[in-house]
Order: structure tokens, then C-alpha cells, then sequence
């Protein structure tokens, strides 16, 4: 068993933006006559997708609303988001994240995205940063009709990876995922993967419990140790 693909999450390991997601969910909720989610926008938001969040927030205060409108609050939370960040001088990106990801570019891994936002969202911002041609395949919120804990998101990105290169032949076991979030370490287990938690959202200590690695910062990563350990049948 050897590391051919590592798979990142966005929010939180590419772009440091739930800062700007949580102000945005407050406002819709404002619009819908609803205070603001307080934390409840770490309950239902954090690591999972907009239409998730969304829908189980709004359940939570007793709104059940269609998928017709809650398309259209979807739509108008992207439409404000990416005003926000035409408007900023500086894209939120993690910490040292762009270095990681060209130090992987000798290892020869396929990279792919895995992640709850939108595809539109997801593209602008990796093209701002100029990394987005280092990523094979992205699967975003859109694609798939399931949020993170599921781990549909993932087995689609290594469906994805094998239309594109047949002869590699990837088996999630052969995945590394990049996660920042419980939801989306969940997610990588449950489509039998080995995870990293990077502790840009949560505390190291609370990643720990679920993650088979964690670090503080990416560059930290000892992928060679990593690739040994898998190689040893690591048990997820």
C-alpha cells in the first residue's frame, strides 16, 4: 500500500474564511426574521455544506422551508460572499498553505478537492491564490447531494482520479485526506481513508480524537513517515 492521491478540504485548510461564512449565515438568518446562529453555526455549519447548514439551521429554529427557496438563499450567500472578496485586498489562504502544496509537486501525487462549498466559489478563489492548476479533480458542494459526514464527497474525487488516469488504479486506501473539521474527518474514515486534522478551526487536542494524524501546520508533515506507516497496513 503505497500514498498515490492526497485529498484536501477547502474551508479552513485552503482558505481561512469561516469567519466570513458565519457573518453571512447570521445575515441570512436576520433576513428569514431569525437571530443570529451563535454556535449553532459550529454545529451545523462547520465542515459541511451550505445546503446542509442552511437547511438544518433554519430546522433548528422550526423554519422547513423548499428546495426551490433554500436554492435561493444558496444562491444569494454565494452572491454576497463573493463580493466580500472581490473587496478584499488579500485572500484569507492558510497558513503557509500554498508553500505545501508546491512541496508536493516531486512526489508526483495526484491532488484533489473535496469539499462542501461551491464550485464557483471554490475555482475563483484556487485561481486567485494560482494554485488551482495543481489540483486534478474538485469535488465540490454541488456535485453531490450529500454533505460531509458522508463520505460520498471523497469516493467520488477517487472515481474522478481514475477516469482521468486508469493505470493508476487508486483505492481510498491509498488517500491521504487533509481535514480541519470533526464532519470532515468523519468524512474521510467513512470512505475508508487515512486523515490529517490541521488545526486551523478546532483545537489540536479535540482533532486528535478522531484524526490518525495531527498537526498544527501543514509543513509539518512527515509524508515519507506517513507513506512507510501506510505502507505497513495502517488499520484506519
Amino acid at each position: 500500500m503505497v500514498l498515490k492521491a492526497i485529498l484536501f478540504d477547502f474551508n479552513g485548510v485552503i482558505v481561512n474564511d469561516e469567519i466570513i461564512h458565519q457573518k453571512l449565515i447570521d445575515e441570512l438568518l436576520l433576513r428569514e426574521n431569525l437571530p443570529p446562529s451563535g454556535n449553532q453555526y459550529q454545529k451545523f455549519c462547520l465542515g459541511r455544506s451550505d445546503r446542509a447548514c442552511i437547511k438544518d439551521i433554519l430546522e433548528a429554529r422550526g423554519r422547513v422551508i423548499g428546495e426551490e427557496y433554500l436554492d435561493k438563499l444558496i444562491q444569494r450567500k454565494a452572491q454576497d460572499y463573493r463580493r466580500i472578496l472581490e473587496e478584499m485586498e488579500k485572500l484569507p489562504s492558510c497558513d503557509r498553505i500554498t508553500e505545501f502544496i508546491l512541496s508536493l509537486q516531486s512526489r508526483h501525487l495526484s491532488l484533489g478537492i473535496v469539499t462542501g462549498a461551491l464550485r464557483t466559489e471554490t475555482e475563483y478563489i484556487l485561481e486567485k491564490m494560482n494554485i488551482c492548476q495543481y489540483f486534478s479533480v474538485i469535488v465540490a458542494g454541488d456535485d453531490i447531494k450529500t454533505s460531509k459526514p458522508s463520505g460520498d464527497g471523497y469516493l467520488l474525487a477517487v472515481e474522478k482520479i481514475n477516469q482521468q488516469n486508469p493505470s493508476l488504479e487508486l483505492k481510498p486506501s491509498e488517500c491521504l485526506v487533509i481535514e480541519d473539521t470533526p464532519a470532515g474527518i468523519e468524512a474521510g474514515k467513512n470512505a475508508g481513508m487515512a486523515v490529517v486534522g490541521v488545526a486551523n478551526t478546532y483545537p489540536l487536542h479535540l482533532l486528535q480524537r478522531q484524526a490518525n494524524w495531527c498537526v498544527d501546520n501543514l509543513m509539518q508533515l512527515d509524508l515519507d513517515w506517513i507513506n512507510d506507516t501506510m505502507k505497513a497496513n495502517f488499520t484506519l
